[in-house]
């Protein structure tokens, strides 16, 4: 006899991929809702492939067909016009919805640490963020007036071997090698969280068909607490270096791009720590085992299997030649 049915609306994405592979593991029979071109991350052999635009409701309609599924969890909504398409075409053939939000929707800068589930939600400086908190709303009504089976998830910055976790990727790690300064925002002194992929499977797909999950949220992380500094200096032990940083301020940054800005003035600029107690409750053996210590020599070692996917960003590379230039002085040497 098989195991519950599981369709991943996504399913070979950074974190989605860790969890298809445990799910198959454990037995579960799951399907895999995407457009079939992710060679990165191949699907495991035992999942089944519907192959459909999830973001055109009559393709994700004719994709799945008549299946009904104990399970659906959604890596690919971002808006809530994208969750509401989803229910219209899944409503009343699955046992669980499972939506995958973001750890930065949570109150940022946080009033107090560690964050809890009960943290209140608000982002003032990303749109991304107030987006997930609008599905999340979406959500919340669904459940408490139709009953619809939703479990929110909230990851955080979680990562695999191709992740690097600063903001210019590779570009950071090409300007370490050459022996030039690189860009970490703020004095480097704020905490962070970085969560393995492998880790992060663990607990989700513990809470895949639970019962107690239904109508509640959950974020799931690691327990290990670096300081940017830290994870900039891990990141340059593995590529053999060691790096020069320089300090900037994130407003400093946004000034000179604003994408990259929103993205530390909404999220990676303020210490977030988080109390991981409740999602334990539910899924005991999820505790995560992986340190970025590990991370980075995992991530490193796939960059310099294959030169080809060191790319270096000359845009990126040229604004942080800029803000080095005027904010040298405060960084360390």
């Amino acid at each position: 006899m098989s195991g519950p049915s599981v369709l991943f609306i996504g399913g070979t994405g950074i974190i989605s991929s860790a969890c298809t592979e445990r799910a198959t593991t454990l037995g579960m029979e799951v399907y895999l809702l995407n457009r079939g071109q992710n060679t990165t991350r191949p699907a495991p052999a035992d999942a089944q492939i519907l192959v459909g635009d999830a973001n055109d409701a009559e393709s994700l309609r004719s994709a799945v067909g008549d299946r009904e599924f104990d399970v659906v969890a959604d890596f690919r909504s971002f808006t809530p016009s994208q969750v509401q398409s989803r229910l219209d075409v899944l409503g009343g053939r699955m046992g669980q919805y499972v939506f995958i939000s973001s750890a930065s929707a949570y109150q940022t800068p946080p009033g107090r640490l560690p964050v809890l589930e009960s943290t209140p939600l608000r982002n003032p400086f990303w749109q991304y963020s107030r987006d997930k908190i609008a599905c999340e709303d979406l959500l919340v009504q669904a459940y408490r007036e139709h009953g619809v089976p939703a479990t929110i998830v909230r990851p955080s910055h979680t990562y695999d071997k191709t992740l690097l976790p600063m903001d210019g990727g590779w570009t950071v790690v090409d300007r370490m090698r050459r022996g030039v300064e690189v860009v970490v925002h703020g004095d480097g002194t704020s905490l962070w969280t970085l969560t393995h992929h492998t880790d992060f499977a663990r607990a989700f797909v513990g809470l895949l068909g639970h019962p107690a999950a239904i109508g509640d949220s959950f974020h799931i992380t690691s327990d290990e607490w670096l300081s940017w500094n830290e994870i900039f200096t891990l990141v340059g032990q593995a590529a053999g270096v060691e790096p020069r940083l320089v300090h900037v301020p994130s407003e400093a940054i946004a000034a000179v791009d604003p994408d990259w800005g929103a993205g530390l003035l909404g999220d990676k600029a303020h210490s977030m720590i988080f109390d991981n107690t409740k999602v334990r409750r539910l899924v005991p053996d999820s505790t995560a085992h992986i340190g970025f210590h590990t991370g980075a020599r995992e991530i490193m070692a796939w960059y310099d299997a294959d030169p080809a996917r060191q790319q270096v960003d000359a845009e990126m590379d040229a604004k942080m030649d800029q803000l080095v230039a005027a904010h040298r002085q405060t960084g360390v040497q």
